[in-house]
């Protein structure tokens, strides 16, 4: 186990989500209120982002597993996310603002699945869960920092007719920081498999064999999208808060709520499915998904949206790490980078229509019907998952 790396990759994290959260909280209320775009726009840049990452994970996944090195992969994930936020100042047009959030979500995606790897990579199967959970603590607590400072930010410039300029040419601080610290990182040594000592022994392949992924990761996959088709953008909750009375300064306060709870819960959570299972935690965390979509769609005061926002961050404790050690159980060290990738992929392509819909459903049949579709969605999903543990994942990884 290599505590060192697991940590290192935490910080990559930590500070890259102190720029993902000090602009993302008020780029939906920029798009709407400043440049004037519909929430159908809206839906589908931030769809954007999210597609573009994922399709641009399987990419990185296969780079990653065919050249085993990490560290200029990640370098050029995070370098071309800084890009494409401090760039948003300097065009305002549909075309540009969507050429340049795809090229942010391109940058996300290719960092993601080689930090992925050496995570995993970094530690045991006893401990991975915990490791995951590590990771995305230190990530979230990136996401505790970055709507503080955002909020600072705002009260600062708040008279300032570049308000919103400023803050995004600040994100890329962050980043600066981030791109230093990746030469840090120590790639893994190469993972050799032997060779089955006798018959009736299943023989693993090696690193270097490029053979199917098993039925069990493509059937969790498609239960993966069909719970994403319910998961859009959360753009649209911060546009909920809004609407709801929500002001622009409270904004990144309940963001930083959310990922405070987040933070706190990950590790734990990380934890308790080392113990009881993936699926069971997975479980936990779609059903809280549900419950809040429900009760975005119910609400009808502010002050709703702070406890609702606080148990948000509990579905993503229990499903992001959680959903990455589950992979990981299920696929051979030598193909965990493809595995990662195709993960994304299919995540990011659902997301580009889940996000559209929800622009849609928004604009045409009003604030709560997207919410009601979440809440749906992830409860259908559940129940598939449940089966899925019960008929398809092998017996080692579902006790």
């Amino acid at each position: 186990m290599n505590k060192r790396n697991i940590w290192y990759v935490g910080l990559l994290s930590f500070f890259g989500g102190i720029s993902q959260d000090i602009f993302s909280p008020i780029l939906p209320i920029y798009l709407t209120s400043i440049l004037g775009f519909d929430k159908t726009i809206v839906g589908v840049a931030e769809g954007i982002v999210a597609a573009s990452a994922q399709i641009f994970k399987i990419v990185a996944g296969f780079l990653s597993d065919k050249f085993k090195q990490q560290k200029p992969i990640i370098f050029l994930g995070y370098f071309l996310s800084m890009l494409g936020r401090v760039l948003l100042v300097f065009f305002t047009s549909v075309g540009s603002v969507v050429g340049l959030r795809l090229l942010d979500g391109a940058g996300k995606g290719i960092k993601d699945p080689p930090k992925d790897v050496l995570v995993a990579g970094s530690s045991g199967k006893e401990t991975r869960g915990r490791s995951f959970g590590i990771a995305r603590m230190l990530d979230t607590l990136g996401s505790v920092a970055g709507p503080l400072i955002l909020f600072f930010l705002l009260w600062i410039f708040q008279n300032s007719n570049a308000l919103y300029h400023k803050i995004l040419l600040f994100s890329a601080v962050p980043l600066i920081i981030t791109l230093l610290l990746i030469f840090k990182l120590k790639e893994l040594p190469e993972v050799r498999h032997p060779k089955p000592a006798g018959a009736g022994e299943t023989a693993v392949l090696s690193s270097r064999d490029v053979g199917p992924l098993p039925t069990s990761f493509y059937i969790f996959i498609a239960i993966v999208i069909l719970f994403t088709l319910g998961n859009s953008s959360d753009a649209f909750l911060i546009l909920r808060a809004k609407n709801l009375g929500i002001t622009l300064l409270e904004i990144p306060l309940v963001i930083a709520l959310f990922n405070f709870i987040y933070a706190l819960a990950a590790v734990p959570f990380g934890s308790l499915s080392d113990k009881i299972g993936r699926i069971p935690t997975l479980i936990i965390g779609w059903s809280a998904y549900a419950v809040v979509y429900l009760g975005f769609a119910l609400v009808s005061h502010a002050f709703f949206i702070w406890f609702l926002y606080g148990f948000y961050g509990i579905y993503y404790a229990t499903s992001e790490g959680v959903s990455r050690a589950l992979l990981a159980d299920i696929v051979e060290p030598g193909h965990r980078g493809r595995a990662f990738g195709i993960y994304g992929m299919a995540v990011g392509l659902t997301t580009l229509p889940a996000s559209f819909l929800a622009g849609f459903l928004w604009d045409k049949f009003g604030a709560s019907v997207p919410f009601y579709f979440g809440a749906i969605m992830s409860g259908i999903a559940v129940i598939l998952l449940f089966v899925f543990s019960k008929k398809f994942l092998p017996k080692r990884i579902s006790t």
